[in-house]
């Protein structure tokens, strides 16, 4: 029988949830890295036993994470096992080096450095990473300040794609309320050669020849809050997602707005239809609907929690515009988390399964595509991220 294994990162430690293929009763493993900030961890489509973990904190800085064996053991790529523990700082932590038309290969740790136009960047975190589709050593990392980073030697070591901030718009990025990060990666199982990445406030990027050019894809986004509201860049989209079958139609959460693109992110249109506030931070699809999308309503940007103080997911079956409210073993009442950027996510059995984490702690299970919802954990620190391993 299939299994599915749930990534979770939380304020303090990351853990792992494991069961069957019926998803009712749950194995609970953790916390890693007790006391640490797990941005992002996520495991490898090619070695289901490879999860890569980005590790942070305010007062040791970034680290990077790896299990081969579906989180039993922990190491630091790049860092021998007698230079480091699995909880505590490294003597030497991994290595990422930029590059740019002044500087090439320096290190990159916490300190500012200056694209072309003299505009400062600082290297701060890893918000998310992103394991290639075809070979377990390759991954991206999405950063604040927003870059994005490659590794083809499982996370030894990192260089950036500099085609990204090279781009001459980066003047025009600025810092979301949580910072200017890289926090989306999506890679087209079509196109080897194509990537989307999204950043807070700068808003969607595409690459068609494997990161050597971008252009932004914002086309249709408008944005009242900033001087021009129908700019190519500046936009603060929140998170965007793909099913792989449809790897030409992209869904977009941004700060207000659910959006849609037909067209690799050429053009966006509304679909927020009859949502009863369309901002939010997640939206997820259906790994077997391609049409069938999920969104958490907030009720506002000043005001990070649900409406009236009642959990809910909003599906949408058509892929947007009509949405249906899904609120069947979630809280009805006095309920004030959030739901953050990565907190959601889907996994690949026949009755497709969706679950999503909170920032009072709870993971939450349906694993009948939304119509009904469980709580797999309820008190775990804070969740900033949820992804899900299919097993066989």
């Amino acid at each position: 029988m299939s299994r599915v294994r749930v990534l979770v990162g939380t304020k303090k430690g990351a853990f792992i949830l494991t069961s069957d293929g019926k998803r009712d009763n749950w194995d609970v493993s953790g916390p890693f890295f007790a006391g640490w900030e797990i941005y992002h961890m996520k495991g490898s489509p090619v070695d289901l036993e490879r999860i890569y973990v980005s590790q942070t904190s305010g007062w040791f800085g970034q680290l990077l994470q790896a299990s081969s064996d579906g989180g039993k053991t922990w190491f630091q790529p790049g860092v021998k096992p007698e230079d480091a523990t699995p909880q505590w700082p490294p003597v030497k932590s991994n290595r990422f080096a930029y590059d740019s038309s002044a500087e090439t290969g320096k290190p990159l740790t916490t300190h500012q450095w200056y694209d072309g136009t003299q505009k400062p960047w600082e290297f701060k975190r890893v918000w998310h990473l992103e394991p290639s589709l075809t070979d377990p050593n390759t991954v991206y990392a999405g950063v604040e300040d927003a870059a994005i980073f490659k590794s083809t030697d499982g996370g030894e070591s990192w260089r950036e794609m500099p085609g990204l901030r090279g781009h001459g718009t980066g003047p025009d990025w600025q810092p979301g309320a949580g910072g200017m990060c890289l926090h989306s990666i999506i890679l087209d199982p079509s196109d080897p050669e194509r990537m989307y990445i999204a950043i807070s406030a700068a808003g969607a990027f595409r690459t068609d020849d494997g990161g050597k050019s971008w252009k932004p894809i914002n086309k249709g986004l408008y944005s009242k809050y900033i001087p021009n509201p129908t700019a190519d860049v500046g936009h603060c989209v929140h998170h965007i997602a793909m099913n792989p079958s449809r790897p030409g139609t992209l869904f977009m959460q941004k700060h207000w707005d659910v959006m849609r693109s037909n067209d690799a992110g050429d053009n966006w249109t509304k679909i927020s239809g009859n949502l009863p506030t369309d901002f939010g931070f997640v939206i997820d699809i259906n790994s077997n609907e391609p049409e069938t999308v999920y969104v958490v309503p907030i009720k506002s940007d000043s005001e990070h929690f649900p409406l009236d103080g009642k959990l809910r997911v909003y599906r949408s079956k058509s892929g947007g515009n009509e949405w249906e409210e899904l609120s069947k073993g979630l809280p009805e009442k006095d309920c004030y988390v959030n739901v953050l950027r990565d907190a959601m996510a889907v996994d690949k059995l026949d009755k497709c399964g969706v679950y999503f984490g909170t920032t009072g702690g709870q993971v939450y299970v349906s694993p009948d595509g939304g119509d009904s919802w469980k709580a797999i954990v309820h008190d775990l620190p804070a969740v900033l991220s949820v992804e899900v391993q299919t097993l066989a």
